[in-house]
């Protein structure tokens, strides 16, 4: 007699809604919770469920007028620009003091918002806190150039802030990334409009509490929440906004950097990806895995620096991608707030069907060798399995296109030569992983690839001082470090004479009798 064995199918998971959930979220203009001037909101989803879980006012051009003129007048009037740097590193401390304390808090509120799991989400609020906490030493241990023509000049720099800065966020790692660019825009002397990304707005509301508590003054930071058409559009626009920092789509960028153009604004874009990870045959291929599975699931493949193209030399191909796939295989995918799950939630229905378009498209291009699918025990919600495709074209679709979800294309490749080719063959140039032991070979392969940024036997390990940007469609500018206060601050150079000025002396002859 044979006896067969069957397993239950996993419960599915149900979402984990935090306490004390706003009623619904509102904008934070000039120190106060405010609706928007015509009354119109929108719905917010969890997206485990997918079923609306707030309402949130959706910012249109009057609001932002509102926020505008309040963050104007703190700049011309308030004590915030003309603040010592130590006085306002104080207070930039405090506020990393406030979210370390609630890191916690923070982190639950992320993973209900936006589908991450709950592990991943507590160390992108404790990597807020470490943001701000940068800036506030940067600032005070900063310096500017001087330079001196002995006995005859002294020239100088001298750092003021630029004024308003409008403020546009994604919704991946939303709260993290805000702090990307209220961290460096306040430390320099900025007031700030932020306009969270829509799918997400639930931990951009606790700024305004928290800055409130740290001392930040009435109409230094403001927050309307809304749709990038609408409130996005209206503050890309707006004359009395000095400058525009944006974190998203390559198209949405292309149409900021046009929107900009006619009031002349300062820009940074850090926009989409299509990141290279190479694997050379002499390279440590338990770390590369290692990197590598991390670099592409974490943060449910909802990161700009992926590492989502993994070319790999052809000796060591097949082994690679055996235990790639059984790796992948073997990730949890499951509720957000579980500790154990690896890979949660899409953020949002929308971005669910895109992802499993192209998990679709993928069939067609490559060798299916793991996931494909939405898990079996996982009937609702925005999972996706992690999906590997292997021997895919360098002119597929999954191969050019960025997905930003749990989906991976591995292509093979014979001499360094042909690997260049396949990291530089597309039009993003965000960031580059290279596994190798060569160190000649590392050195002349970082410096050929066309990328902001480039990891040699590391994921994505960043140092705060680096500049963070890209080449190609992958953005325009650099924030980070001293970039960041150099982005947030005009430099005027002073000019003084020490001594006797020797200048042509035009019109002072006599004219001559006629």
């Amino acid at each position: 007699m044979t006896t067969q064995t069957t397993t239950a199918p996993a419960a599915t998971p149900v979402q984990h809604i935090p306490d004390g959930l706003p009623e619904r979220i509102q904008h934070f203009i000039a120190g106060e919770f405010v609706d928007s001037v015509g009354g119109e909101t929108f719905d917010v989803l969890d997206p485990v469920s997918n079923e609306n879980y707030v309402t949130a006012a959706a910012g249109q051009k009057a609001d932002i007028d509102r926020a505008v003129a309040a963050a104007r007048k703190a700049f011309d009037d308030g004590p915030w620009p003309r603040m010592l740097p130590r006085a306002r590193s104080r207070i930039l401390n405090t506020i990393a003091d406030i979210v370390e304390s609630r890191d916690a808090r923070l982190a639950e509120l992320e993973s209900f918002d936006s589908g991450l799991p709950i592990t991943q989400a507590l160390g992108q609020a404790q990597r807020a806190a470490e943001n701000f906490r940068f800036f506030a030493d940067l600032i005070v241990a900063q310096s500017d150039d001087t330079y001196k023509v002995p006995g005859r000049q002294l020239n100088y720099v001298n750092r003021k802030p630029k004024g308003v800065a409008g403020l546009i966020t994604p919704w991946n790692t939303p709260f993290m990334l805000e702090s990307w660019k209220l961290a460096p825009a306040l430390a320099s002397g900025c007031t700030v409009v932020l306009k969270p990304a829509e799918f997400t707005p639930l931990s951009a509301s606790l700024w305004a509490d928290i800055f409130r508590e740290a001392g930040v003054p009435d109409g230094v930071f403001n927050l309307v929440n809304g749709l990038g058409e609408e409130a996005g559009d209206a503050l890309v626009k707006h004359p009395d906004v000095q400058l525009i920092s944006f974190t998203g789509e390559s198209s949405t960028g292309r149409l900021i950097f046009a929107n900009c153009a006619p009031t002349l604004k300062g820009m940074s874009m850090e926009l989409g990806g299509k990141s290279p990870a190479v694997i050379f045959a002499d390279a440590d291929l338990d770390a590369a895995l290692d990197s590598t599975l991390f670099g592409v699931f974490s943060l449910n493949g909802e990161r700009c620096t992926a590492g989502s193209r993994i070319l790999v030399e052809r000796p060591v191909y097949d082994e690679f991608v055996e235990r790639f796939a059984a790796r992948a295989k073997n990730i949890v995918v499951g509720d957000p707030h579980d500790p154990k799950t690896e890979v949660g939630a899409l953020v949002h229905p929308e971005h669910f069907a895109k992802v499993m378009s192209y998990v679709e498209i993928g069939t067609s291009e490559g060798r299916l060798v793991a996931g494909g699918g939405r898990p079996e025990h996982l009937p609702t919600g925005n999972y996706v399995q992690p999906t590997v495709f292997v021997d895919v074209k360098p002119d597929a679709r999954i191969f050019q296109e960025e997905i930003f979800g749990p989906v991976v294309a591995i292509t093979p490749f014979d001499t360094e030569d042909e690997a260049l080719e396949l990291a530089n063959g597309v039009k993003y140039g965000l960031a580059a992983y290279i596994w190798t032991s060569n160190l000649e070979r590392a050195h002349t392969f970082a410096q050929a690839v066309e990328s902001g940024m480039v990891w040699l036997n590391s994921h994505n390990v960043r140092d705060l001082r680096t500049p963070f940007g890209g080449v190609k469609a992958s953005g325009l500018g650099h924030e980070g470090g001293y970039r960041s206060l150099d982005f947030y601050s005009d430099q005027q150079a002073v000019h003084i004479t020490l001594g006797p000025v020797h200048t042509a002396r035009f019109g002072a002859h006599e004219t001559p009798a006629s």
